[in-house]
C-alpha cells in the first residue's frame, strides 16, 4: 500500500552503490520475502546508517512504501552484524554463495519463515568460531537441500521418482526431479549410495550437524540439487565451494 509503513527484521543479500551517495539494497524479510529498497545517502560519510547495510547484516529495519518498486530504507538497527564471518576468507565466501541461493530461488514477495529462519541459523553458524566445518562443503551442500525443501522444490529421495521402487536406486534425474531405479535410469546420472545416503542424512539433520561425505559423494548430491533447481525452479546456482 503506497504510504504506508513496513517494519521488518531483514538481510541484506547485496548492496549496490547507486547514484552519488545512495545504496540499492536486496533483502531477504521476515514478514515480505524478497525486498528490493534504496537507502538515500547511505554513503555519505556521516550518513545514520553507518556500515550497516553491507550483505549479511541482520537489521531491524522500517521502510517506507511508496509507488515505486524500490521501497526507501528510513530505519536500520543492527540484530547482528557477524563480525568473526567477515573476517574469515572460507566462511565470506560461503556466506556470500547462500545469500546468492537466496537471491536467485527465492524471488516471492510472500513470507517464507523457514527460508529466513535458515539463513539465519547458517550466518550465525559461519560466524562461529567453534564450527569448525561451518565452512565446509558438506554444510553449504546441506543448506542448499534444506533451502530448496523450504523452496518447495526438494528432489525426491525415497523411491524412484519414476515408477515407485524403493530399491535398487542407481541415478539421478534432475528432469524428473529425484532418484531413479536401475529400470528406470535411461537420461538420468549415476548417483551413489553414498551420495543419496548423505542427501537424505542432510535434510534430516540440523544445519550444525551436517553428515560427512567423501569429495565424489558430495559432487554427485551438488549436481543433483542444482539440476534439480535448473529444470523445476529454472534457476542456476553458482558452484557450492
Amino acid at each position: 500500500m503506497p504510504g504506508a509503513t513496513l517494519k521488518t527484521e531483514a538481510i541484506v543479500l547485496r548492496s549496490i552503490r547507486y547514484g552519488e551517495a545512495d545504496r540499492i539494497l536486496h533483502l531477504y524479510s521476515a514478514k515480505r520475502g524478497r525486498i528490493g529498497a534504496i537507502a538515500k545517502g547511505a554513503r555519505k560519510p556521516r550518513s545514520r546508517f553507518g556500515g550497516r547495510l553491507e550483505p549479511f547484516f541482520r537489521l531491524d529495519m522500517l521502510l517506507h512504501e511508496g509507488r515505486g518498486e524500490l521501497l526507501t530504507v528510513t530505519g536500520a538497527s543492527t540484530v547482528d552484524g557477524y563480525p568473526r564471518l567477515r573476517s574469515s576468507g572460507p566462511a565470506l565466501s560461503a556466506g556470500a554463495r547462500a545469500c546468492d541461493a537466496v537471491l536467485r530461488l527465492l524471488d516471492s514477495a510472500e513470507p517464507n519463515p523457514p527460508a529466513y529462519n535458515l539463513l539465519c541459523r547458517y550466518l550465525a553458524l559461519l560466524d562461529d568460531p567453534a564450527a569448525e566445518r561451518a565452512a565446509a562443503l558438506e554444510t553449504a551442500l546441506s543448506f542448499r537441500l534444506k533451502l530448496a525443501l523450504a523452496a518447495g522444490f526438494s528432489p525426491e529421495l525415497s523411491s524412484c521418482v519414476c515408477c515407485g521402487e524403493a530399491d535398487h536406486l542407481v541415478g539421478f534425474s534432475g528432469a524428473a526431479g529425484g532418484v531413479v531405479c536401475a529400470s528406470c535410469e535411461a537420461g538420468a546420472f549415476p548417483l551413489s549410495e553414498e551420495a543419496h545416503g548423505f542427501m537424505v542424512a542432510a535434510i534430516a539433520a540440523p544445519l550444525a550437524g551436517a553428515p560427512a561425505a567423501g569429495e565424489g559423494a558430495l559432487r554427485q548430491a551438488e549436481r543433483a540439487i542444482g539440476e534439480t533447481l535448473e529444470h523445476h525452479a529454472h534457476v542456476q546456482l553458482r558452484a557450492a565451494a
